[in-house]
């Protein structure tokens, strides 16, 4: 048992999800199992080249056909200038979005909808749409498309781009210390740059939506979304209905990992409604949530690392070009968190320089992904912090050591660089990466590999052994809001209501056992209700690793009001003071004995304590004031067989600070998925494209994503640490899990080989072509 459980009653124990068993039976929970009897369904006409004006679109044909009931293009519907990013007001994201425009920016982009009352009359009426383009110069480069006189973004009503003329919407700029002077004398100086690519979500469950009127001409949107909240408040923006006639509810969601932090059909599914009168269902297929939907943000980031001759970081420098796509929707804080998320783990450096574009181009548009841009930079980083060790010959764990922030520790860049804006000032209260580290080394037997690597019996293949450390945040400090709400009912259970979004990631059930430690019952006494913006209070959402931490922490506040109001009415009641009395395991503790917590409960609202009948209820919010990070550090062991270049894990080893888990096998659940996912992305994930912006491969036939018989030996050590700021001592763990992958197998490579792998994904072909360079 560890210490956290023994602290605990709930908290730090592997309950069941409380969604369990209604998954494990099958039972309709997801949108597309609810709502499968809709009135009308209605599809997408998307654009078949990457840029070119709508001269004409002929919609009469279409009209006409039987079936066909409402179709919606750019001269019908109100020009709303918005961006589709599910963020806090005001978004940082530019508004260069249009519900439809008479200018198409990528193979995939919106040009019309057609509603109908099959799926064959949709399909029919799509194809039966005319549509005349002026085809105009693509840019599929965001190198060039910085220096292009090709405008993608020229309209007048759009607003938030950095600079339209250089098809730049985002750009980055921070400095501490004096970088420049700090390489220039430093003793050792190393550069690295690494490049990622086009990757997707691939959520089991593609996007889907409904909308339809009820009896009082109130628009119910059922959406598979993380941000109920902001669905409400954008649909409410382009559509025109005001908030108080629009009801958002999620249901259980088959995965999101960011890409559902988006508004891509609810604004469709709510003008049908509005226009017909019926229910309205629409949902990708796999194809269009390839094409569609949204990816992570491809980048090139360069690192220079300056240090002494003991490795002791004098200055880095950090900058990054990302590639955008058609439009600018998280383009800002994406670009920021490459360096908000790493930059502050090696706080020796006193000088630090961080810089870098978001450019538009003509292909598909990236969003929020798992890691939020970290991934990126701790690739550059990380695998610069090994060639670092190697010149000035030390063990990488030692260099790394020697370097990372620490407990009451900061980091300028903490105040200077936030997400799309200035952060704010952070100290360190819990930190267990050092610990991580040796943990995880042993486990990977880190001081063995040279003498296995000598005995390894084969000529063909080649053993290396890689590391990487990571950290990540917990929410978005000043800018995040949870809220939570709790009553108490006769029989002694509590109804949490939350706004909060389970994703399939167990956070309703993490939030009920925070609520149930707190109040001194057991799990089972709360029944948790999430996100419908009707019932439910206001929760930005399931992104930047917030629920455990933000929401928990509303939770937790609320939880504590509520046994407080027990307590005083029972004071009352019994004649004591509250300090008197407790609850503990749905008992209510007195002087003279215990009982059932039900009996109190009954008498709240039966009459029988004269002195205060009432509901006993509360409601609590957060605002976080700071961002713990968790920290990790990953360690792979692998093999690369040098004729083919074919790279195989033999162990991966995953150690994490995520304070105190509140539910140890859903944490280590969040990490193996996501080292699984970062796997994914470092060695065959790609979406390729043809020479005109057209994706090739957009099918699970030929988008490779590991499935079981690929995911190698992972081990999962979760290190436990207490964080004063966070609930029951909780910090994240939903991302920090893919930030490791991609660095820890290219240093493991270069271990083996000694080729250093810097274009993601490494394929078999790209590193036997590294590895026969010259020859």
């Amino acid at each position: 048992m560890s210490e956290d459980e023994k602290r605990f009653d709930v908290v730090s124990h592997n309950l069941p999800k409380v969604d369990g068993e209604a998954l494990a039976r099958g039972r309709r929970v997801f949108l597309d199992d609810i709502e499968n009897s809709p009135e009308l369904v209605a599809g997408i006409l998307t654009s078949p080249l990457a840029h070119a004006e709508i001269v004409d679109i002929d919609t009469s044909r279409a009209e006409k056909l039987p079936g066909v009931e409402s179709i919606l293009h750019y001269g019908n519907v109100p020009r709303v200038p918005h961006t589709t990013a599910g963020q806090g007001y005001p978004e940082p994201s530019p508004y260069d979005a249009y519900i439809f425009d008479n200018r198409v920016r990528f193979v995939g982009d919106r040009v019309a909808a057609v509603a109908g009352t099959s799926w064959q009359a949709v399909q029919e009426g799509l194809e039966a749409i005319e549509v005349e383009y002026n085809e105009l110069e693509p840019i599929l480069d965001p190198a060039r498309s910085r220096e292009s006189n090709v405008q993608i973004h020229p309209e007048e009503d759009a607003s938030g781009i950095y600079d339209s003329d250089r098809n730049i919407a985002a750009h980055v700029d921070i400095e501490v210390g004096d970088p420049k002077r700090a390489l220039d004398e430093a003793e050792v100086v190393v550069t690295q740059k690494c490049k990622t690519q086009f990757a997707q979500h691939t959520p089991i469950e593609p996007h889907v939506a409904t909308a339809h009127l009820d009896e009082y001409d109130r628009l119910i949107i059922r959406t598979s979304t993380q941000v109920p909240f902001h669905v409400r408040r954008i649909v409410s923006q382009v559509v025109g209905v005001p908030i108080k006639k629009i009801r958002v509810i999620k249901p259980r969601v088959g995965g999101a990992f960011g890409v559902k932090q988006e508004i891509l059909l609810e604004d469709l599914v709510s003008l049908f409604a509005l226009r017909t009168g019926k229910k309205v269902k629409m949902r990708y297929t796999r194809e269009e949530e390839f094409v569609s939907s949204r990816t992570r943000h491809p980048m090139e980031v360069e690192v220079r690392l300056g240090a002494d001759k003991e490795g002791r970081l004098t200055g880095i420098t950090m900058e990054a070009l990302s590639n955008t796509g058609g439009y600018g929707t998280h383009s800002l804080t994406v670009l920021s968190n490459v360096g908000s998320k790493t930059l502050p783990l090696y706080n020796e450096a006193p000088s630090v320089h961080f810089y870098g574009d978001a450019v538009y181009t003509n292909m598909p548009v990236p969003g929020a992904y798992r890691g939020y841009g970290a991934p990126q930079g701790y690739f550059a980083l990380e695998v610069a912090m090994d060639q670092l060790a190697e010149a000035v010959g030390k063990d990488p764990i030692e260099v790394r050591k020697l370097n990372h922030i620490q407990e009451e520790e900061t980091s300028p860049i903490f105040e200077k660089l936030g997400e799309g804006k200035e952060g704010t000032v952070q100290y360190i209260h819990s930190c267990k990466l050092d610990k991580c580290i040796d943990l995880g080394a042993e486990k990977i037997r880190w001081e063995e590999r040279d003498a296995i690597k000598r005995n390894y019996k084969t000529e063909d293949k080649a053993r290396g052994f890689g590391i990487s450390i990571n950290m990540q945040g917990s929410g978005i400090p000043l800018v995040d809001l949870a809220a939570a709400r709790l009553k108490l009912n006769e029989d002694g259970s509590f109804n949490l209501f939350v706004g909060a979004t389970d994703l399939g990631t167990g956070s309703d059930t993490v939030l009920a056992q925070i609520a149930a430690e707190t109040l001194g019952v057991d799990l089972d006494q709360v029944v948790v209700y999430s996100s419908d913006t009707d019932f439910t209070p206001f929760d930005s959402g399931a992104y930047a690793s917030s629920t455990t931490y933000v929401s928990g922490n509303a939770v937790k506040k609320v939880a504590e009001d509520v046994k407080e109001q027990i307590l005083e009415l029972a004071a009352n009641y019994y004649d004591l003071g509250p300090k008197d009395l407790d609850i503990a395991k749905g008992k209510l503790l007195t002087p003279a004995g215990s009982v059932d917590l039900s009996e109190m409960a009954i008498k709240t609202t039966s009459g029988e304590i004269e002195l205060d009948q009432k509901q006993i209820e509360a409601t609590a919010s957060e605002v976080p004031a700071e961002s713990p990070p968790p920290f990790a550090a990953h360690f792979v062991d692998l093999e690369v067989d040098k004729r083919t270049g074919e790279i195989e894990i033999l162990k991966y080893v995953a150690a994490v600070d995520c304070g105190t888990a509140i539910n140890p096998n859903l944490a280590e659940g969040q990490m193996e998925g996501a080292i699984v996912n970062g796997i994914g992305y470092a060695l065959t994930e790609e979406m390729e494209f043809s020479d005109t912006g057209e994706m090739t491969n957009p099918s699970f036939f030929d988008y490779k994503i590991p499935n079981t018989e690929d995911i190698p030996e992972i081990e999962v050590i979760l290190v436990e640490s207490d964080e004063p700021t966070g609930p029951h001592g909780a910090k994240s763990v939903g991302e920090i899990g893919i930030d490791g992958a991609i660095p820890a197998i290219s240093n493991a490579v270069r271990d083996a080989t000694g080729i250093v792998l810097t274009e993601s994904p490494f394929t078999p072909e790209k590193v036997w072509k590294k590895l026969n360079e010259g020859k």
